[in-house]
């Protein structure tokens, strides 16, 4: 069975937990907002290439009614070619009558689709101009998406190597520390932008709020007995000398 480690010893795994993360938040803060922006850029492009698409497919099916009704033209222009040949030869009015309607009804026929090719050639520009922009736009996204891409993989070459062997670090350090604190440990640092769960007391004010500690706490952290969180932020607090082995030169008497 594994010896219970002392509070001493959980306050200096915990500490030393710490400065590793905190050179890891270092490394993502050399990045700044890099890797947002691309993910938002690719999200955006990815928005914009749906658009583009769909008023391509648009414009496509609107040229393609043209074409139905440019067909419907011609085979109207047919028809009445071959109902006015007819009529050179109607028999009777019965006949006249009847070639004369088929003849009315494809012109009509010819009006209708010269209409339907007019809205839709329309309704094409409309949907060009649009297309244009929005693939405008998209090119640009693209560029930038390039650019942000070029900057984060100069920075992630420059410090993958520093980064992956801290993260090793980490995760060897966490196996050292028991779940539960280290999930009070976890959750304080998402609390908090600049990920310090453990603090240092600095000119008796704690490390992480910079809020006073009264002396008497700061007796009982030197003392390394017990775990103690700051009031103000609930940072767990340890003293100038944790990661040596000795307490605090005041407290030596």
């Amino acid at each position: 069975m594994a010896k219970e480690l002392t509070a001493e010893e959980k306050l200096k795994k915990m500490y030393e937990l710490q400065l590793i993360d905190s050179q890891i938040d270092e490394y993502e803060r050399l990045k700044g907002e890099l890797p947002v922006e691309v993910s938002d850029l690719e999200d955006e492009i990815e928005g914009l290439q749906t658009r583009v698409d769909r008023l391509q497919s648009q414009i496509e099916d609107r040229e393609g009614e043209i074409s139905k009704h440019e067909a419907n033209i011609k085979e109207a222009e047919n028809l009445i070619e071959r109902y006015n040949k007819q009529m050179d030869n109607v028999k009777n009015n019965r006949e006249y009558d009847a070639l004369s309607k088929e003849l009315e009804l494809q012109r009509l026929e010819i009006q209708l689709s010269e209409k339907r090719i007019k809205e839709a050639t329309l309704k094409i520009n409309d949907k060009k101009e649009t297309l244009d922009a929005a693939q405008l736009r998209l090119d640009s996204k693209k560029k930038d998406l390039e650019t942000k891409k070029v900057e984060l993989a100069e920075i992630i070459e420059k410090t993958e190597k520093e980064e992956a062997t801290l993260r090793e670090k980490s995760a060897k350090a966490r196996k050292k520390i028991d779940d539960r604190l280290l999930k009070s440990y976890d959750k304080i640092r998402e609390n908090y932008r600049n990920g310090l769960a453990v603090v240092k007391v600095e000119r008796d004010s704690c490390g992480g709020c910079f809020n006073k500690i009264p002396p008497q706490v700061q007796l009982e952290i030197a003392m390394r007995k017990k775990i103690i969180a700051c009031e103000h932020c609930g940072r767990i607090l340890v003293d100038d000398f944790i990661l040596e082995n000795k307490p605090k030169e005041k407290e030596k008497a």
